[in-house]
């Protein structure tokens, strides 16, 4: 199978599991207990050993053929969509790598059940913050800005009124406002959330 099949396959396996994952954290609006209780449900599908393989080897995957297609196509890319579909891809390469790390290690190394408190920790401790707050945005928006690339160059009609282009850049502000509002969830409406004692070995306490 041609890379660009394999990249397609697993980053359509991934999308959907993201598509839950961001649902799930903007259920945090709503408060912690929803966020855990929806995160619950989710786990009832996603967490065993048959469909968490699955994903783990299409994260595999997606990071070693993206950075082939990235490397191949750097020297050729033009349009601002093409520079963002390699860009956005590069960083959410590195995301994952840093991420499903980083989970892995908490469930199986810290024994701790990696919710909604196991991504606020670094959220909601000065000076954690000063990296955790763009290191999660940058990896919500290289999402919707690798959806928002690849839509611009699949994208042949007009829809509403609005071009590839514009269709593109409503992508992308969707994914600002999704940001926004999932940080507004996690910071417990920007007043901050009381982290659990389990959870400050994650935060050096």
């Amino acid at each position: 199978m041609k890379i660009k099949n394999l990249h397609y396959f697993s980053g359509v396996t991934i999308t959907l599991f993201i598509g839950l994952h961001l649902f799930n954290h903007l259920c945090s609006i709503q408060g912690i207990n929803q966020h855990i209780e929806v995160m619950s449900i989710f786990r009832s599908f996603y967490r065993n050993t048959i469909v968490e393989s699955l994903l783990l080897l299409a994260v595999i995957i997606q990071i070693i053929s993206g950075l082939n297609l990235a490397f191949t196509k750097r020297k050729v890319s033009v349009s601002k969509f093409e520079k963002l579909q390699i860009w956005s891809g590069l960083y959410l390469a590195f995301f994952l790598i840093i991420h499903v790390s980083a989970v892995l290690t908490g469930r199986f190394c810290l024994h701790l059940d990696t919710n909604f408190y196991f991504g606020a920790a670094g959220i909601n401790t000065y000076p954690f913050n000063l990296f955790f707050i763009p290191y999660y945005s940058l990896a919500i928006l290289s999402f919707f800005g690798h959806i928002a690339a690849i839509h611009y160059k699949k994208m042949q009609n007009n829809l509403l009124g609005l071009s590839p282009s514009k269709q593109s850049k409503g992508i992308l502000g969707i994914g600002i406002l999704i940001t926004l509002m999932i940080f507004y969830g996690f910071t417990n409406h920007f007043k901050g959330v009381q982290i659990p004692e389990e959870y400050n070995v994650l935060i050096g306490k």
